[in-house]
């Protein structure tokens, strides 16, 4: 099985989502799009995992390969491919869906918490009625086509999201640990300013080992969850 990634940063990877892909038995790919590297062929990858980034889905302008990236998402979709979207990777599988991205009311950065939407549906994945996770957005979005919302907190209202059993977008990250959230408070600290969903950089980078610990058990639940449906395709 091969995995593939879409990245949009240097400083923002695959984390624990990496050791998990190699234990689970996926070969590994990407497509960096800072470095104009080509996408594969859809029918050549078993997942996708579409990462994170500082820039917005909006800035096609900016960046012309976001035309192209959502595109391959939607064929991605079409070809019934387990497919996992964080924070930027999210608001792209939302808009190239039909969904808009828009700037949200607040920004939330830092460690914030998440209630889960349709806790008790059988037919989407179930995340903890409440939990703390780690945040870096100021963008939102409304739910694309089919899609089933899966989580809230109180500085925004979506989430994260569900289409079927095979795709999943998350607002937050769950594959985050003490290098990868250095990395982004080092390359975008400029954007830690007062606000009511906004923490410090102290704040961000002292949280206990548990913390992390708790949101990479998530993500490997997400990931299984993923795994089982390419299983059954």
């Amino acid at each position: 099985m091969r995995a593939h990634y879409l990245q949009h940063a240097l400083f923002e990877d695959l984390g624990t989502i990496k050791p998990w892909l190699l234990n689970a038995g996926y070969m590994i790919s990407s497509t960096q799009f800072f470095n104009f590297d080509k996408l594969p062929e859809i029918k050549n990858i078993d997942m996708l995992v579409v990462m994170g980034g500082p820039m917005s889905v909006n800035d096609e302008f900016k960046y012309p390969w976001l035309v192209t990236e959502k595109e391959f998402i939607r064929s991605a979709v079409k070809a019934g491919k387990p497919i996992l979207g964080i924070c930027l990777g999210a608001q792209l599988i939302a808009n190239a869906l039909g969904g808009k991205v828009f700037p949200n009311k607040e920004k939330e950065i830092g460690w914030l918490p998440v209630e889960s939407v349709n806790s008790k549906s059988k037919s989407t994945f179930q995340l903890p009625e409440k939990t703390e996770v780690f945040h870096w957005h100021s963008d939102t979005f409304s739910l694309p086509i089919d899609g089933v919302q899966i989580a809230k907190s109180k500085g925004c209202k979506n989430q994260a999201f569900q289409i079927g059993s095979n795709v999943i977008g998350l607002q937050f990250h769950l594959e985050t640990t003490p290098m990868s959230a250095l990395a982004i408070v080092e390359n975008c600290r400029d954007e830690l300013v007062d606000g009511p969903y906004i923490q410090s950089e102290a704040e961000i980078l002292s949280v206990p080992k548990e913390q992390y610990i708790s949101i990479n058990n998530i993500m490997e639940r997400v990931l299984t969850y993923l795994h089982k449906s390419n299983c059954l395709t």
